[in-house]
């Protein structure tokens, strides 16, 4: 061996990895990927028109599939209490009302945004009564015969259907007279409920509410309303995920989300 042999250098050569390290290695590249994931995955949180609940269940799907990883979850109640549960704080992203009133307040309230507003759908109000009934009014004023003694209304203070009820009625000089026979519903639903039971003689709803219950409940009437009954959206400000909040307001206008909408008996924007 030459003297100064103790001058060369092995060539450096990386230990190989052994097998429970390369599994470590490979847990940690998982993980970091799964981590990546979540962060990208969002519940979106929608409170929304009772009236609207089949449509949106319907289309909730599609959002998802239109977005993988996020989810869509809904709060489907009266537009007013909806309303009141986001002024105090609930954890919103975003907010469709049964009525353009509705959302004003939302709107001067700074709850929503205003520039992303967008009216997703229209509707018409009907008058129905109990599919057993043989009897059914041919205009509003035969509600003031004794046989109609009981009539679901939506509350007009805190549910839409009732506020479009009573400007109806009170165009036809009917909404004084027709107090004492009203009994209050807490939502469209409940008001369409009554009448199916027949609890009642008659009632005002959503000509889509009415379709679900073709075998307990009639129209009687298509109720001609002084305002259109509309439904406006918003995404709700400082929701937890306002943006996708607004993402998902933007896809009821998609031509997905507008042929369930249709289907159901809604009208287009």
């Amino acid at each position: 061996m030459p003297a100064d042999a103790d001058r060369y250098v092995k060539p450096f050569r990386k230990p190989a990895m052994s097998m429970p390290s390369r599994l470590r290695s490979l847990g940690l590249c998982a993980a970091l990927l799964l981590g990546a994931q979540v962060a990208l995955a969002a519940t979106v949180t929608v409170s929304a028109a009772a009236s609207l609940t089949q449509a949106l269940q319907q289309i909730g799907p599609l959002f998802e599939a239109a977005y993988p990883g996020d989810t869509v979850q809904f709060n489907f109640g009266a537009s007013g209490a909806l309303l009141q549960q986001i002024a105090k704080g609930a954890p919103v992203d975003a907010f469709i009302s049964a009525d353009a009133e509705t959302l004003d307040r939302a709107q001067a309230q700074g709850l929503v945004d205003a520039a992303g507003r967008r009216t997703i759908a229209t509707n018409t109000l009907v008058l129905i009564v109990p599919s057993a009934r043989g009897q059914a009014p041919a205009t509003l004023r035969d509600l003031m015969a004794p046989a109609y003694a009981r009539i679901a209304i939506g509350l007009p203070a805190s549910v839409p259907v009732g506020r479009y009820t009573q400007a109806a009625l009170q165009a036809a000089g009917l909404w004084g007279d027709l107090q004492p026979k009203v009994i209050g519903a807490q939502s469209v639903r409940q008001a369409l409920d009554y009448v199916a039971r027949g609890e009642v003689d008659a009632g005002f709803v959503y000509a889509t509410d009415a379709a679900l219950m073709p075998a307990k409940v009639r129209v009687a009437l298509t109720v001609p309303t002084p305002t259109p009954v509309v439904y406006p959206a918003a995404a709700v400000r400082g929701g937890p995920q306002a943006a996708r909040g607004q993402r998902f307001v933007d896809f009821l206008q998609t031509p997905a989300a507008q042929a369930v909408l249709v289907r159901l008996g809604f009208g287009r924007p």
